[in-house]
C-alpha cells in the first residue's frame, strides 16, 4: 500500500506544492503560451506528473502508470461515453434534416444573433448541462449557434462561457449529491448553500454573453432581455435548489428562463443590426482569430436579418425537430423513478482496480478513486444512446443513416477522445501520487483568507479534471476540514468549492477540446484559451468576494434558511 506524504520535499508544504504544480505549469504553457496541440499539451504533463510522482513522491512506477490507465479508462467512461452519444443524436438530426428545421425555429424566436447567443448557448446549454453535463452543452450549442450564423471561433467561445452557472447542478444534479455524500452533510445544507451561491453567476452571464457577440452596443440594446433572462434562472435555481429539488434545479430554471426571455422579447422593441452596424462592432472587438471579422448577423453575413429566403415549417416538421430533445428529456425523467433506477443500478459493476494500492495521505484509508464504477447501464452516455436508438425509431431513420452518423461523430472527436483520455489520467496521476492533495492543503492553510481562496481550489480542480463531480470529490472532504479547523461553517466552503468549480469548466483541456472539435477548429485550443482565460478569472474573483461576504457579517444572512 503506498500512502503519499504531503510534503516530500524536506518537510516543506510551500516547496512541495510548487514542484506538485510543475505538471499544470507545463500543461498551461504548451497549450496557451506556445500554442502546441491540446493532446500533445496534456501527454507532455502526463509524462511530467509521472516524473514527478516517482521522483518526488516516491510513488512506485508501475502503480504510477496504473494511474494513468485508470484515469485515461476514466476519461473514456464515463465522460466521452457521454459526448459521444449526445453528438451523435445532434448528428442524426442534422444528417436528416431536423436539424435545420430547429435552427429556423431558434432563428424565429430571434433574429438578432446576441439574443440567439443567450437561447442557444445559456438557457438551451442549461438544460443540456442539466440532462446530460461533462461536455455536451458546449458540443451541441455551438454547433447549434455555426448553424445560425456565428463563426465557428465565436460559437466555441459564447458556448464555453455560457456553460458556467448551471454546472453545479449539471447530470441531475450530480455534482451537488457527490459533494454531500463525500463531505457527510447533508444534502439540502450542500444544496442550499450552492443555490445562494451560482444564481449570482446567471445573473451576470446573458449579458456577458452579449457582450462577447457585439460589445459595448450590444449590452446597451439588448441589456434588459439578457438580464431579465438572467435574473429569471438565478431566481428558479434558488428556488428550486432549496426547496424543489436538487435534481431538476437546472431543468426548471433552463425552462423558466427561456420563457421569460421569449416573453420580455416579445414586450421590448431592440434596435436592429445593419451591416454597417455590424462592421463597426467587428473593428471595434478587433478580429477573431484567423484574420475573420467578428459579425453579428444571423446569417453569418452580418446583416443581423436571418436567412435570406424564409422557409416556413409544418407544424410536424417542428414537433420532429424538437423530438430527440423531448425524447432526452423524458428518458432521463424516466430513469429517475425510483423503481426503474432500483433496476438500472443492477447494471453497476464496482471493484477495486487491479494493482492499484494507494491510501489517502491523510486518513490511511485506501483511496476512493482506486475503485472503478463501470455502471454501464445507468450511466449519462447510456441513457442518452437509448434516446438516440429511440429517436431513430420514432423519426424511421433508417439504420444505416444512424450507424453514418455515429461514425462520423467517432471521427470528428477522435483528438478530443485522446486528449481527455490523457488530462484524465494527468488528473489521477497527481490525485493519487499526493500531489493534488499537497496543492490543497497549502491552500488551505491560508486562515483567514481561507474564505477568499476556497473557490480557487474548486477553480484549480475543475480546470484540471473538467468535472466539477471530480472537483468535489478531490477537494470536498479537504474544505469541510479546513472549515472546522477555521471556524468558518463546513457548508459554505464545501459549497464554494462546487461554484467556485464552475468557473474552471472553460478553461478545462477537456471542454476546450470538444469545443474544438465541434467546430471544426481542431488544433486551436490554445487560442480558445486565451480567449475565455480573462472571463474566468474575473467571475472567479466575483465569486471569491463573494463566499469571503458570506462568511462574514456583511452577507452571512445570505446563508440563513
Amino acid at each position: 500500500m503506498f500512502q503519499p506524504v504531503l510534503d516530500p520535499l524536506g518537510g516543506s508544504l510551500g516547496w512541495s506544492s510548487l514542484v506538485a504544480a510543475l505538471p499544470l505549469v507545463v500543461f498551461f504553457v504548451l497549450l496557451g503560451v506556445l500554442r502546441v496541440q491540446a493532446w500533445i499539451s496534456a501527454l507532455s504533463a502526463l509524462a511530467a506528473s509521472i516524473v514527478v510522482a516517482v521522483a518526488a513522491y516516491g510513488m512506485p512506477v508501475g502503480q504510477s502508470l496504473n494511474s494513468a490507465v485508470l484515469g485515461a479508462l476514466f476519461g473514456l467512461f464515463p465522460i466521452m461515453w457521454i459526448v459521444v452519444n449526445a453528438l451523435w443524436v445532434y448528428q442524426m438530426t442534422v444528417d436528416t434534416g431536423h436539424f435545420e428545421v430547429l435552427r429556423r425555429s431558434f432563428g424565429r424566436l430571434s433574429d438578432d444573433q446576441r439574443l440567439q447567443a443567450v437561447i442557444v448557448a445559456f438557457c438551451f446549454g442549461a438544460l443540456l448541462e442539466a440532462l446530460a453535463g461533462f461536455g455536451a452543452p458546449v458540443a451541441i450549442s455551438s454547433v447549434m449557434l455555426i448553424a445560425l450564423g456565428f463563426k465557428p471561433f465565436k460559437a466555441a467561445t459564447v458556448a464555453l462561457v455560457a456553460n458556467t452557472a448551471p454546472v453545479a447542478f449539471g447530470a441531475m444534479g450530480t455534482p451537488v449529491i457527490t459533494l454531500a455524500e463525500l463531505t457527510g452533510l447533508p444534502l439540502e445544507d450542500v444544496s442550499s448553500t450552492v443555490g445562494r451561491q451560482t444564481p449570482l453567476l446567471a445573473a451576470v452571464v446573458p449579458v456577458l454573453l452579449v457582450f462577447l457577440v457585439d460589445g459595448k452596443r450590444g449590452v446597451r440594446q439588448t441589456w434588459w432581455p439578457a438580464l431579465a433572462c438572467g435574473l429569471s434562472f438565478a431566481v428558479a435555481q434558488f428556488v428550486t435548489s432549496n426547496y424543489l429539488s436538487v435534481e431538476l434545479t437546472d431543468v426548471v430554471a433552463a425552462l423558466v428562463s427561456v420563457g421569460v426571455l421569449v416573453l420580455v422579447m416579445r414586450m421590448t422593441t431592440i434596435p436592429s443590426v445593419t451591416a454597417e452596424d455590424a462592421s463597426d462592432a467587428a473593428d471595434a472587438s478587433g478580429r477573431e482569430a484567423g484574420g475573420a471579422p467578428g459579425g453579428t448577423g444571423a446569417s453569418g453575413d452580418g446583416s443581423g436579418t436571418g436567412t435570406a429566403t424564409e422557409v416556413r415549417d409544418g407544424r410536424r416538421a417542428a414537433v420532429n425537430a424538437y423530438l430527440p430533445y423531448a425524447v432526452i428529456i423524458a428518458v432521463f425523467a424516466v430513469s429517475q423513478i425510483p423503481a426503474v433506477k432500483a433496476v438500472l443500478e443492477k447494471g453497476a459493476v464496482l471493484f477495486d482496480w487491479p494493482g492499484l494500492h494507494v491510501a489517502d495521505p491523510v486518513t490511511g484509508k485506501p483511496a476512493a478513486s482506486t475503485v472503478f464504477n463501470f455502471n454501464w447501464l445507468p450511466a449519462t452516455g447510456t441513457m442518452l444512446l437509448l434516446s438516440g436508438v429511440l429517436t431513430a425509431l420514432l423519426l424511421a431513420v433508417p439504420p444505416g443513416v444512424a450507424a453514418r452518423s455515429y461514425g462520423k461523430t467517432l471521427r470528428q472527436l477522435r483528438w478530443a477522445i485522446l486528449t481527455v483520455a490523457a488530462v484524465l489520467a494527468l488528473a489521477y496521476v497527481m490525485n493519487l501520487s499526493g500531489q493534488t492533495s499537497t496543492i490543497g492543503h497549502f491552500i488551505a492553510g491560508a486562515g483567514a483568507a481561507l474564505a477568499f481562496l476556497s473557490p480557487v481550489l474548486g477553480w484549480l480542480g475543475v480546470a484540471v479534471t473538467g468535472s466539477d463531480t471530480s472537483s468535489n470529490a478531490l477537494f470536498g472532504i479537504l474544505q469541510v476540514t479546513a472549515a472546522k479547523n477555521s471556524g468558518y461553517a463546513p457548508e459554505l466552503l464545501a459549497a464554494a468549492n462546487s461554484s467556485g468549480g464552475v468557473l474552471g469548466k472553460m478553461l478545462s483541456p477537456q471542454n476546450l477540446a470538444i469545443a474544438a472539435a465541434a467546430t471544426g477548429l481542431g488544433g486551436r485550443e490554445a487560442e480558445l484559451l486565451r480567449k475565455v482565460v480573462g472571463w474566468s478569472l474575473a467571475l472567479l474573483l466575483l465569486m471569491c468576494v463573494l463566499v469571503f461576504l458570506q462568511s462574514t457579517s456583511v452577507l452571512g444572512w445570505m446563508l440563513l434558511s
